[in-house]
């Protein structure tokens, strides 16, 4: 008697399994609808493996305006701080006047020592 083996056909199911030997998945068949997708994709990944030599070379075109832009958004944001802080200064009771007479008091010295008294001495 003849043994027969069981002879297996490579049969393969719409989900990509394949009948002669279980658990080895096979690759999909691309059909050609994929084919604009996947230039898609490489265009973006070749932009996004790219992305760092733009903007380096952005920055080294545009390098004097973005430190301007930046010393201007610094300078408002040192101004913003500095109104913050005054304010929270003014809201401390008997502070504010206290620093009004302070300035009336230089305001006065400065007036007689370097306006009054120089001129004064000139005539």
């Amino acid at each position: 008697m003849e043994s027969q083996t069981p002879q297996t056909t490579d049969i393969q199911t719409p989900s990509g399994f394949s009948s002669d030997s279980p658990g080895i998945m096979t690759p999909a068949k691309s059909s050609p609808a994929d084919k604009p997708v996947q230039d898609y994709i490489q265009i973006g990944t070749k932009f996004i493996s790219e992305i760092y030599d733009y903007i380096a070379e952005f920055i080294s075109n545009n390098e004097k305006v973005l430190v301007n832009l930046l010393l201007l958004f610094l300078a408002i944001i040192s101004v913003r701080v500095t109104l913050a802080i005054l304010s929270a200064i003014n809201d401390i009771p008997l502070l504010a006047p206290m620093f009004e007479l302070v300035g009336l008091g230089y305001t006065g010295w400065f007036v007689y020592r370097y306006l009054l008294k120089n001129h004064l001495v000139k005539i």
